[in-house]
Order: C-alpha cells, then structure tokens, then sequence
C-alpha cells in the first residue's frame, strides 16, 4: 500500500500564523531597540559547537527552529543594522525592505523573463535607477548580488564588444592580449572579474593615483601608448566612483575622454559613490558618470537596502544582450502565455538564469519613503562624514590620514608624539579589535602609504551626530589606554 503523500505546508496554518506573527513583532522590537544593544559581539566557543552538528533526520518543529535562531543567530549578526555601524560599506535596510523579503518569499518568483509583475517590477526599478542616476535613457539594466558581480557583468560586455576578438563564440585562444586599466585604488572584484574572463592578472593595469588618492590621467594616457606599442589591445579604462578605501572620485570625464579618445570601453565601478548622483548638490563630483559605457553600483549599500541589491546598467541594449544571449528551445519566448515576449528576458543581461524577486523591497522602499529622502539621507552622511573629519582635526592626539571626498573618514589615533609609523600601526591594530569587541563601534580597517588606519564608510540612515562624537571618545580613551600599557 502506498504511503501517503506529504508537502512541506505546516499541519496547522493558524499555528504557524501565531509564530509568524510573534517573528514579525520580535524582529520590529529588535529593530526599534538596537541603540539598547551591542554592535556585535562575539560568538561563545559553546554556541559555534551547536552549529557543527549534522542535518537532523526528524523534524524538531518551527518553535524550536525559532527558539534556535534567537539563541544562535540573532545575537551574534554582524551588526551592520546598528546607528555605529561603519565598517567595510554595509546598509543597514529598514522595516518596510523587511516586510518586503518576507513576501518575496513568499511569491518566490524566478525573475527571469517570464509575463509576470516580478519582471515589469524589475523593469521599473532599472528605469528608476538611470532616471535617479542622470543615466543614459536608452540604457539597459540588471538586479545582481552586489558590486562583484555588476562589475564582472560590465567587464564581460566590454569584452564581447570588442572587435580585435570573437570571445564569446571561439574564446580568447589565438586573439591578441587584451588590457584592463584602474587605479591602484581600485577594488579587488575589478581584478577577479580580469581573471574570470580568462584575461590573467597579468592584463590589469594598476595606475597609480594622487595624493587624493586619483587616478592619474597621464600615467593611463602612457600605459595605453606603450601596450598598443607592444601590440596589446586595450580593452576597457575603469573609473571609481568612490574608492573603497577613502572614498575617493576619479576624474571621470577626464577618464571619458581617453575612452572614447583611445576607443575603448569605458566602465564605472560606482559601488557606493554612484548613488550620491541622486543628489542635485553631490552629483557635480561625480561629472562624467552618465558617460559610462557600463555603470556599477550597489543598492544595498548608500541607498540602505538588505542584501543582495547590485546593479548594472550598459550604454546599449543590443551590446547587453550580445553578451549573454543564447538559444535554447526549453528558453525560447512564446507568442502567448506565461512565457510570452512582452518583457525584458532577464537571463540575457546577466550569467543568471534562476533569479530572486530583489527588485520588490526597491520598488516598495521608494515608494514608501520617495526618492526625496534618500536624497537628504546621502547627504545627512556626506555632512556626517565632515563632521567626523572636524572632530579628528580638532583632537590633538588625533590624525585625519586622507582627504575626506564624500563619506569615508580614514584616521589613526597618534597620541601626543614620540612614536614611530610601526608602533602606531600596533597601537591602532590593537584598538580597532577592542573597539570592536566591546560592541561600542565597528569601523573597519586600511591601510594608506603603509600606515593603518581606522575606516568609517558612513553609509548609515541611523547614525547621529553624537555616535561619531561617542566614536572619537572611545577612540581617544582606549588608544590612550594603549599608549599607558605600552609604557608600562
């Protein structure tokens, strides 16, 4: 006799309800009260272990699971939700963009194409994104995981646009070297997306910058001169907007100009700094974005999204879809039905073809709050930021260690003299993990012309003035701790 058929739905909604609603209004209190709490602590040795066990075989029940991720999970996040928050670039999302996961998850659309609202709302945001952004009309997009990935999307069009090979069709084998050129100051996925296009290590270009940490324009204009020479074939310029270690903002028409001089692809890595463009008063920095051949930005990182949230957006549809068109029956648009062409194929923009729904917490958090307030909130930060850098200036046993160009203040603390660059690289090491573990603050870390430095990325709707005035305090009290231990 034949068993009988199961499904993964609970045996009881209303149950599952009550617990569905306790996890909402947990999650509002978490959210509403994470000045109360730690910025991020540790996890005990104790509770790691519990997270190394094997797969249950028999089902243990969605209170226990629940009770489980407040034990295990939820204490021990990163972090990044919280007003002092500034490591690395990170969002911090928000109640509605909440509320929308849950019911992505709950629709679970694949976004790939298909005659659905999960791809006219993708759609809209891509519009959405060029009109906030000042960016081409004609131009095409797509909702990626983050910066990495909408880098390696702008490079892999790059690539197949470029007439010196036919890489898509018969490889790089037998072509000539191709060359990719960034500042040193350029981000690490830059060079991963250089290796994953079979183009090696060897073809990045690393120009050096300024002393405001800038690609400089004449070292670029010689390196392109002597690889043609040399009878390489370059390939693509990438411009920042917003460098990840200082914030710093290339000369991007200065940049575009060499592009399209040289004839080459012009690509921005605008990871963070593009989304200051929304901003009438922020966008004259970043003059020359809308040039870009590719443009590369992250939602979920200056405009406070949850992750993932990248995006692309490519000068041409034509271009953009050469890059990643196939033919397959299976895939193949129907004159009607589910699978009709009447919306923009995303599987042709990008190497995904399964997709989550991450254009609905976009679509619902602008339409929530209006572009208006992202607005004021890029540039509340971009103030924060300067607000940051007047307190160091003004702290004696502090150092500003580059130009603060948007929202990233790098710092060091130096006491009052007699240390060399060596020990205060300890000291600062030692004093960012303390800072860290007592759940105060989290900034992250660098490293300028050999020196460590603190790193603030203030990309925070939550922050106040006096969580950066705090920030100084604890920098200046445990440093000074350090410098008293040092001296015995």
């Amino acid at each position: 006799m034949d068993s009988a058929e199961e499904s993964l739905d609970p045996e009881s909604w209303s149950e599952l309800r009550e617990l569905g609603h306790r996890m909402v209004d947990d999650m509002f209190d978490y959210l509403a009260g994470l000045r109360d709490r730690p910025v991020w602590q540790p996890m005990p040795d104790e509770l790691r272990g519990r997270l190394r066990q094997p797969p249950p075989d028999e089902p243990e029940g969605a209170q226990r699971v629940y009770a489980d991720f407040r034990t295990l999970v939820l204490p021990y996040v990163t972090g990044n939700a919280h007003p002092r928050f500034w490591g690395w670039v990170c969002g911090q999302g928000s109640g509605m963009a909440m509320l929308a996961e849950m019911l992505a998850g709950a629709v679970n659309s694949s976004v790939d194409g298909f005659d659905d609202a999960g791809t006219q709302v993708e759609a809209q945001v891509i519009e959405w994104c060029k009109t906030i952004l000042g960016y081409r009309d004609e131009a095409t997009g797509i909702l990626l995981s983050g910066g990495s990935m909408a880098n390696f999307v702008g490079l892999a069009v790059a690539r197949n646009n470029c007439d010196a090979v036919a890489a898509k069709r018969s490889g790089l084998s037998g072509a000539p070297p191709l060359t990719v050129y960034a500042s040193a100051e350029t981000h690490s996925s830059v060079q991963k997306s250089v290796q994953l296009l079979g183009l090696g290590t060897e073809a990045l270009r690393k120009i050096p910058v300024d002393e405001r940490h800038r690609v400089r324009l004449p070292a670029l204009a010689a390196a392109i001169e002597t690889d043609r020479a040399a009878g390489r074939v370059p390939l693509c310029i990438v411009g920042n907007a917003g460098t990840v270690n200082t914030g710093a903002i290339d000369d991007l028409d200065g940049l575009a100009d060499i592009a399209e001089r040289e004839g080459v692809w012009f690509h921005v890595d605008g990871a963070f700094g593009a989304c200051a463009a929304i901003s009438a008063t922020l966008r004259p920095r970043l003059a020359g974005l809308e040039r870009a051949d590719s443009l590369a930005f992250d939602l979920h990182k200056w405009m406070y999204f949850p992750y993932e949230a990248g995006c692309t957006l490519v000068r041409s549809d034509a271009e953009h879809r050469a890059a990643f068109q196939y033919d397959a029956p299976y895939m193949a648009p129907a004159e009607r039905g589910l699978a009709a062409a009447r919306n923009q194929q995303f599987t042709e923009y990008g190497p995904q073809l399964s997709r989550g729904f991450r254009a609905l917490k976009i679509w619902m958090g602008l339409k929530e709050q209006g572009v208006d307030k992202f607005r004021r909130l890029i540039e509340q930060n971009v103030r924060q930021a300067a607000y940051l850098a007047e307190l160091v200036t003004a702290a004696p046993d502090l150092e500003l260690l580059a130009p603060v160009e948007l929202n990233v203040v790098c710092l060091r603390y130096c006491g009052t003299g007699g240390l060399g660059d060596d020990q205060l690289n300890d000291i600062n090491r030692e004093l960012l993990s303390r800072l860290q573990e007592s759940g105060t603050v989290v900034p992250s870390h660098t490293v300028l012309d050999g020196r460590f430095a603190l790193r603030a990325a203030i990309t925070n709707h939550r922050s106040r003035r006096e969580d950066f005035e705090l920030f100084v305090e604890e920098v200046r009290k445990v440093g000074a701790g350090l410098i008293a231990e040092l001296r015995g």
